[in-house]
């Protein structure tokens, strides 16, 4: 669900880190659609443009809005975005508290024999994966970052995701975790350099993790 940052040698012009405005919703959910194909455009996947966004952006937006942070085009059109939780368990209590119930009564569960991708992500909003992973005490925090190809290189990925880094630093979070596709090994490259390490392997690829400085 993640696209990542191109290496930082890139000629683009640079775009602006900026904190989350409640008007950048659309466009964010915009670059979660056109990001959700292994960083490709989903588009043509999904007959409801906005399940993605529900499921993969949407409760960060509006249970964390402070530790989400936007890349911005010099026009104010947000290109990437990088958000976060400090405590993932906290994170999911809240989320069943208050976001999943609403979308629930929206979107009824699936025939059992539908296994379109829209079909996929209701299933998933209707039983969303819980975390208990041994090393979430170490790594309770965790993030995700989604680029549009323009936002990609330039260092522009690397300082957007530094940001967040620094936000959720500052709660007192002792480490972050995040996920990554196996067959990414550039993406993998790239978090290794950042001080992020394999913690988990995963059906779909990694789970990496990385201690946070105490403030």
């Amino acid at each position: 669900m993640t696209s990542h940052p191109r290496p930082d040698h890139d000629d683009r012009p640079t775009l602006t880190v900026d904190r989350y405005r409640p008007g950048d919703r659309d466009a964010l959910y915009d670059v979660c659609l056109r990001t959700g194909d292994s960083g490709e455009d989903a588009s043509a996947l999904y007959a409801d443009g906005d399940l993605l966004g529900h499921l993969y952006l949407g409760a960060y937006l509006a249970l964390e809005p402070e530790l989400a942070r936007v890349l911005r085009r010099s026009d104010g059109v947000a290109v990437g975005y990088c958000v976060a939780t400090a405590s993932t368990r906290d994170f999911e209590r809240r989320c069943e508290e208050s976001w999943w119930p609403p979308l629930r009564d929206r979107y009824a569960p699936p025939a059992a024999g539908d296994e379109s991708p829209d079909a996929r992500l209701v299933r998933a909003i209707h039983a969303p994966s819980r975390s208990g992973a041994a090393w979430l005490a170490q790594y309770p925090a965790h993030l995700h970052v989604d680029l549009l190809p323009e936002a990609q290189g330039g260092g522009s990925g690397r300082r957007v995701l530094e940001a967040v880094l620094d936000a959720v630093g500052d709660t007192g979070a002792p480490g972050i975790h995040l996920g990554v596709g196996g067959r990414n090994v550039r993406a993998i490259g790239f978090y290794e350099h950042l001080g992020f390490r394999t913690v988990e392997h995963q059906p779909w690829g990694l789970t990496m993790g990385m201690r946070l400085p105490r403030r």
